[in-house]
């Protein structure tokens, strides 16, 4: 269910039907899924990205990362799941495509923040 209790009824009380909220609730979760499918194929067969994170020991401006996996799940409207490099990991948050060349993930613990990927350092300059 991607509304609460609260926002349920508002749209109950303002009219729109139960059918057409669930059909609403529904259309988010299908768009979660297609953007968790389209994330992962954007990293599928990839050894290695470019990223805009900040990293403390990074001496480029967009750092290299060898690319084990990305692990991707879709919870009701949320995108979730688990980047894998070489030497470490972090939890996704939420994701999205930003172009052929771009994606972007929130990265929590460790990161904390979003971060934008491409597949080559010149599509992030």
């Amino acid at each position: 269910m991607r509304f609460d209790q609260r926002a349920r009824q508002a749209l109950r009380d303002a009219g729109v039907s139960p059918d057409a909220i669930q059909r609403a609730e529904q259309d988010l979760a299908d768009a979660a899924s297609d953007t968790a499918a389209d994330v992962e194929a954007f990293f599928d067969g990839v050894d290695t990205v470019f990223s805009d994170m900040d990293q403390t020991h990074a001496s480029a401006d967009y750092p290299e990362h060898d690319l084990d996996y990305v692990d991707l799940f879709t919870h009701s409207d949320d995108v979730r799941g688990f980047v894998r490099f070489d030497t470490w990991g972090a939890y996704v948050e939420d994701a999205r495509v930003l172009s052929d060349e771009l994606v972007e993930l929130t990265l929590g613990p460790t990161v904390n923040d979003r971060v934008r990927f491409a597949r080559e350092r010149a599509h992030l300059e």
